[in-house]
């Protein structure tokens, strides 16, 4: 599905952008920016605290040198509030050499004896001067005559430490605000570099999001997923997807039928859900091809698994069973017909020799030889059913020796064969027989003295099948590879696909608590054993009257 171009959206229009790429952006820089100005907020409020702090401290420093001078409280105490006086003096040394607004000694009265303001001598300070009349030392920010400072007020001790006035010091606040303002510029730079850091940074981000959703809008992407739901979950094909780790990332109606799955194994590991086998090895990659066969519960499926970009993988399943038996449906038939053309042959030949012999008029040679050929047919006939009770097993011996024998194979059944009319489930064992008489006559054909020889008996409700052929055998190295899909030793049938035979019959077996297994005969060749547990009905549940009738069935390869 090809994603929509910018031309297929519609006219332009202003406004918040539709594309994933200008929105994330937008909401990166927004972020960005608010939290620039919030964290330049949070900084510069501390900030004018601490200058504050600052300028109390350094007033208050200022306050205290100047009460320890040793002269100022004697001078307070002896001498007269002037312009001239030795207070005023000193105070204003200190003002001058510590950069401070006012230095201002006054006495227990709260009456200045030094001010900047020379002319401000002689009155009552202007704020309260309690505290440090008290003895405590204070720290403020106020207003006075000077106007709003940071000021340090502290006692003003004589010989006895008895409080003859106090010390007030001011800092000019507008020179606390001057340090404040000069330090926002430093500040605002540090954020807009940190911004358009941030800002590259998202876009960067920004790109590479538009990159990998090709450039849509995000109701493009809620309209692909909505069409990719819809059309995953409405295919005939099964669909599996994988993601690097091997779990199991989506998987639709159809490959949940086809693998027996239900919805729940969606985001379990794929070993979890699937008890090892080909299909397993398959949908993990572990075998790799192009239309790889796997039976999975009965089912011939049709897997194909590519690869993504981010490690996983994706699956797609389609089901073969019926395409599988109709093309094994045709072998059948493409090998009956063979069977019948060399038949035809013989029958013209033996009519011929029955044509001859009347001529000849030699009339008891020619009954002789009549007698012969429906004496072989019957005696074969009887003899099947005589041993295999079951009517859909004998049907399928009798036809499967006919075969046999016109492609030179003898098939005959082992001595001690016997088995009663209570099969369970005819129709699997028939697929089991006939796989295994097939394969046994490909193997057989063209060996010198080619024969079949195949065994059915019951042990109470276990059925043991045995089928032996002359063939060339299988090295001990393929015994366990034998029964996996896909292998085969024959050439591609019509249909193109081989190597299922022996993988259905093992899946039968097991689904019934069976197995099986081959191994070499003696003289050359291959046995296959087969055992299925409760394959026979008892006695006692055994009923005439519901026994399959005889029917004509096909390879079930």
């Amino acid at each position: 599905m090809n994603a929509p171009s910018i031309s297929d959206r519609g006219p332009r229009r202003f406004g918040w952008p539709q594309r994933v790429f200008s929105q994330v952006l937008l909401m990166q820089l927004a972020i960005i920016t608010g939290v620039t100005v919030l964290v330049t907020g949070l900084f510069l409020a501390p900030l004018s605290a601490q200058l504050d702090d600052e300028a109390m401290r350094r007033a208050l420093a200022i306050a205290q040198s100047t009460a320890a001078q040793p002269g100022i409280a004697e001078d307070l105490r002896t001498t007269e509030a002037s312009a001239s006086g030795p207070v005023q003096s000193a105070a204003e040394r200190i003002r001058r050499a510590t950069g401070a607004e006012y230095v201002v000694v006054m006495d227990r009265r709260g009456v200045r004896w030094s001010h900047p303001e020379t002319d401000r001598i002689g009155e009552v300070v202007s704020t309260d001067p309690g505290d440090a009349l008290r003895g405590r030392e204070v720290m403020e920010i106020d207003s006075g005559t000077l106007g709003r400072s940071a000021r340090g007020k502290v006692p003003l001790r004589g010989p006895g430490d008895e409080v003859v006035g106090a010390v007030s010091v001011g800092i000019e606040y507008d020179s606390v605000r001057a340090r404040l303002l000069g330090a926002i510029p430093g500040l605002l730079a540090y954020a807009g570099g940190a911004l358009a850091v941030g800002a590259l940074a998202a876009y960067l981000i920004s790109r590479r999001l538009q990159r990998q959703t090709h450039d849509l809008a995000f109701s493009d992407i809620s309209a692909l997923l909505t069409e990719r739901e819809a059309m995953l979950h409405s295919i005939r094909e099964g669909v599996v997807a994988l993601d690097g780790t091997g779990r199991i990332r989506l998987l639709n109606d159809e490959a949940q039928r086809l693998l027996g799955l239900g919805p729940e194994a969606a985001g379990r590991p794929l070993a979890e859900v699937l008890d090892g086998g080909r299909t397993a090895d398959v949908l993990a990659g572990r075998v790799v091809g192009d239309d790889l066969l796997a039976v999975q519960g009965g089912r011939v499926l049709l897997a194909n698994r590519m690869e993504t970009d981010d490690g996983g993988a994706v699956v797609t399943l389609r089901d073969r069973t019926e395409l599988e038996h109709l093309g094994r449906e045709l072998d059948s038939t493409t090998g009956l017909i063979d069977a019948l053309r060399a038949q035809d042959h013989e029958h013209a030949n033996r009519l011929h020799t029955l044509l001859g012999l009347l001529e000849l008029e030699m009339h008891e040679d020619a009954m002789e030889f009549v007698t012969e050929v429906v004496g072989v047919h019957r005696a074969t006939a009887e003899q099947v059913t005589e041993k295999v009770q079951d009517p859909l097993l004998a049907a399928l011996l009798v036809g499967k020796a006919t075969v046999a024998a016109e492609r030179g194979v003898s098939l005959r059944l082992a001595p001690g064969t016997l088995l009663p009319d209570r099969v369970v489930d005819p129709r699997g064992l028939v697929t089991v027989v006939g796989n295994l008489v097939d394969n046994a006559t490909d193997a057989a054909a063209g060996s010198g003295d080619a024969r079949i020889e195949v065994g059915l008996r019951a042990e109470g409700r276990t059925v043991v099948l045995r089928v032996r052929d002359s063939g060339p055998g299988i090295a001990p190295e393929q015994y366990a590879s034998i029964f996996t899909e896909g292998w085969s030793t024959k050439d591609l049938p019509a249909h193109g696909k081989r190597g299922l035979g022996l993988a259905l019959v093992r899946r039968l077996a097991e689904r019934q608590g069976g197995s099986v297994t081959v191994a070499g005969a003696e003289g050359g060749g291959a046995v296959f054993t087969v055992v299925l547990p409760e394959a026979l009905a008892g006695p006692e549940t055994a009923d005439p009257a519901t026994a399959p009738h005889p029917a004509t069935t096909g390879d079930s390869r």
